[in-house]
């Protein structure tokens, strides 16, 4: 493939959820010889309003960080927070409307608290969890209405089913793969013969489990925190157990 101009478009997303497992799939991706994935952790281009504000988007910027190499014929984007943010499906089906998902959930609550506790450990949060999701829709609205607010979205980005159904009103779910990441972490093997088989791609050279390192907890999350974040996201989850035809009885506390 030539690196420049392209012949053709980024063809998948690893589009989240953000504290899903997207790391560890990375580096599954980056060991398989036919796919390529850009020379930035995270292209966060379909989330950036920036390119989107003028009559033309300037796609040289998106494709200049890819750098694909011979047998590479497949090339993805990493950046779990186009699940989430609104105008992200959209953008990315007028790029590509060929574009396929690979879309990684995880309980919900336990990904807020994991993203509460990253925000924490990089000091861009001061709040202790109980607090910051009881304020959470104020707090964010006040923040950076009207758009999502990218830290401390800890409760609203486990709203799946909202997520997918907005993905869905641009692109056929032959085109979407959904796994949970409880499943993925436990059996790799398995999840990423589904990633090959959806990709068109041959088998992942290596796929017994490993570890990807996450930021320990000062504290586990208190018994209160989670029955709160799971009144505000039940309906949800029952919604997505309809949709995708899951259990997610493990999700509930």
């Amino acid at each position: 493939m030539a690196t420049n101009p392209f012949t053709s478009r980024i063809a998948f997303v690893a589009g989240g959820a953000q504290k899903g497992g997207t790391t560890a799939l990375a580096t599954y991706l980056l060991e398989h010889p036919e796919i390529g994935l850009s020379t930035v952790k995270e292209p966060h281009f379909f989330d950036t309003e920036e390119f989107f504000g003028g009559e033309a988007v300037d796609y040289s910027v998106y494709h200049s960080l890819y750098l694909p190499q011979p047998g590479q014929r497949m090339l993805g984007d990493r950046t779990p927070i186009y699940m989430y943010w609104r105008q992200a499906p959209r953008r990315i089906a007028a790029y590509n409307p060929a574009m396929k998902w690979i879309l990684l959930l995880r309980n919900p609550i336990a990904r807020a608290y994991s993203h509460w506790n990253m925000q924490v450990k990089a000091r861009n949060e001061t709040l202790p969890f109980d607090e910051a999701v009881r304020i959470e829709r104020e707090r964010c609205a006040a923040a950076a209405g009207p758009l999502q607010h990218r830290r401390w979205s800890y409760v609203d980005r486990g709203r799946y089913s909202a997520q997918l159904r907005r993905i869905g009103e641009h692109f056929p779910a032959s085109q979407l793969l959904v796994l949970k990441s409880e499943d993925f972490h436990a059996n790799p093997a398995h999840a990423l013969a589904r990633i090959a088989a959806f990709l068109g791609v041959g088998p992942f050279p290596r796929t017994a489990r490993r570890e990807v390192f996450a930021l320990p907890y000062d504290a586990p999350i208190s018994e209160a925190a989670r029955n709160f974040v799971y009144a505000e996201l039940a309906s949800d989850i029952g919604e997505l157990e309809t949709m995708l035809g899951w259990d997610c009885s493990d999700w509930r506390p």
